[in-house]
């Protein structure tokens, strides 16, 4: 109730009270959840060896109040695997201290944020462009990705041919060229300002998309990596929930909590198991088996 159907322990209390005439204390139904949450820290070591092993990983990352603070929710998703841990910072440091990503060797897809150092979400930030802009090199760059998408996934191998690959390489530099040409300049910074020169969110995304092509393309050459990063969205969408119906965590001690639970009870669901079955599982003790 607290976990999978995010419901605070106030309304939690009173469906208990409606089900069984009995009211279960505050405090005994935190005890519950800390020992769920002790008991599953086998079960996240595994989980981190096996997400290691996996060619591609969705990662994300959102905010969550922990006593009225900003923490964030970092998410990791391969396979059927879903992991979540809270960290106080959102950028490098929290990706040194989780220490997933120093240590894994396969794609990452991710959504442009600059600590993962790579390129997603292009196509959202290409519809805002055109919006906004008008600009015909962003139509074209949109309208090649999404045509190439329908492409890999209707092909039996999920990537395309080399030949086909080469095709897509020369559209995509031509586009990337004519938009350099469809651009404004950038005007010279002047004597004695210190910093970068401020560039519009158009020229930003070109120049991403001009310095990360086979990032971007790597849909189209690795079945293993998708087209986006909804995989990862997807698994952090009810912690937003969670927050909008229960409110902020008191301390983070149940925040991390909520995180293991969480993640596990979404593997497990991706599995077919029930999440009653699963929480009776962990705690008879038969994961291993």
């Amino acid at each position: 109730l607290l976990v999978c159907q995010m419901l605070s322990t106030n309304r939690a209390q009173k469906l208990v009270k409606a089900m069984i005439g009995a009211i279960i204390a505050e405090s005994t139904m935190l005890k519950f959840i800390l020992r769920l949450h002790l008991a599953l820290a086998t079960w996240e070591s595994s989980a981190i060896a096996k997400i290691l092993a996996e060619r591609a990983m969705n990662v994300d990352e959102t905010s969550l109040r922990v006593d009225k603070k900003n923490h964030w929710i970092h998410v990791y998703s391969a396979g059927d695997i879903t992991l979540k841990f809270l960290h106080k910072k959102r950028g490098t440091e929290a990706i040194e201290d989780i220490d997933i990503i120093p240590r894994y060797g396969g794609t990452i897809i991710h959504d442009c944020w600059a600590s993962y150092l790579s390129c997603s979400h292009l196509t959202r930030e290409l519809t805002h462009v055109i919006e906004s802009n008008g600009y015909a090199w962003a139509t074209n760059m949109k309208c090649l990705l999404l045509e190439t998408c329908k492409k890999v996934s209707k092909s039996k191998r999920k990537k395309l041919t080399q030949q086909a690959y080469a095709k897509l390489q020369k559209r995509y530099r031509n586009i990337i060229t004519r938009g350099g040409k469809e651009l404004p300049m950038i005007p010279p910074k002047p004597k004695g300002k210190k910093g970068k020169m401020a560039k519009s969110g158009a020229h930003n995304l070109w120049e991403r998309l001009r310095d990360y092509e086979p990032s971007v393309l790597l849909f189209a050459k690795d079945a293993h990596v998708s087209f986006t990063n909804n995989r990862a969205e997807r698994d952090l969408r009810m912690s937003k929930v969670k927050q909008k119906i229960s409110g902020c965590f008191i301390t983070e001690l149940y925040a991390q909590a909520y995180c293991r639970i969480s993640s596990y009870l979404q593997t497990m669901a991706s599995k077919g198991y029930n999440p009653l079955v699963a929480i009776q599982m962990v705690l008879a003790g038969e994961l291993s088996k």
